[in-house]
């Protein structure tokens, strides 16, 4: 019952009244990337949720657009800027999510929602992390977040979808408070921020 009914009730009023209380952070956030990417405040991407369906994710744009001789994009780590460095880092580059969770779109907790050039990529077992909607945070990244490797993250996610409950949902937001306020976890080994996934091979 709490999967189909009560989590979207508590999802809908935690983001409701965090919005609220957020609003002048989120209005700080905006005139500070205004500035200092040009007046790009926000980044928008398609992503898979809860069986693979398409939607539009939001979030507060940390890298810059620059290219190289070629048109490709720099590698995250030369594209994102300082100003995107502190919204990554306190996590704030988050807060458009809520937004996703009013919506429906996303819960507030569940596997973080990745790149639709992935979906092509999961094996059977890893597909099961679609069976639920994407959440801003969840069992993954209160365990190592961008630290830990593909295969643990997957592992994270389907626990998650096999153990969901309202207790596991308020772990996971009080270990993500501790997360932010430590900065736990927020880039890989090798790259700045998550590295790609490129299959199981």
């Amino acid at each position: 019952m709490y999967q189909h009914f009560l989590k979207r009730v508590f999802d809908f009023f935690i983001a409701f009244f965090a919005l609220l209380i957020a609003s002048p952070i989120i209005v700080l956030v905006i005139l500070f990337l205004a500035i200092a990417n040009n007046g790009k405040v926000f980044f928008a991407q398609k992503r898979p949720g809860k069986d693979g369906k398409i939607f539009t994710i939001w979030k507060f744009k940390t890298m810059n657009d620059q290219k190289d001789a070629n048109g490709k994009l720099l590698p995250d780590e030369k594209r994102l800027t300082p100003a995107g460095k502190f919204v990554r880092k306190t996590s704030l580059d988050e807060l458009p999510q809520l937004f996703n969770v009013l919506k429906g779109d996303m819960s507030l907790i569940g596997p973080r929602p990745l790149l639709v050039s992935y979906l092509p990529l999961y094996n059977e077992f890893q597909k099961r992390r679609h069976e639920v909607k994407p959440g801003i945070t969840g069992w993954a990244q209160v365990n190592g977040r961008n630290a830990i490797p593909w295969s643990k993250k997957f592992e994270y996610d389907v626990w998650y979808v096999d153990n969901l409950s309202f207790l596991l949902d308020v772990k996971i937001i009080f270990l993500t408070l501790l997360k932010v306020i430590k900065s736990d976890g927020i880039s890989s080994d090798t790259s700045a921020t998550m590295e790609v996934f490129t299959g199981n091979n």
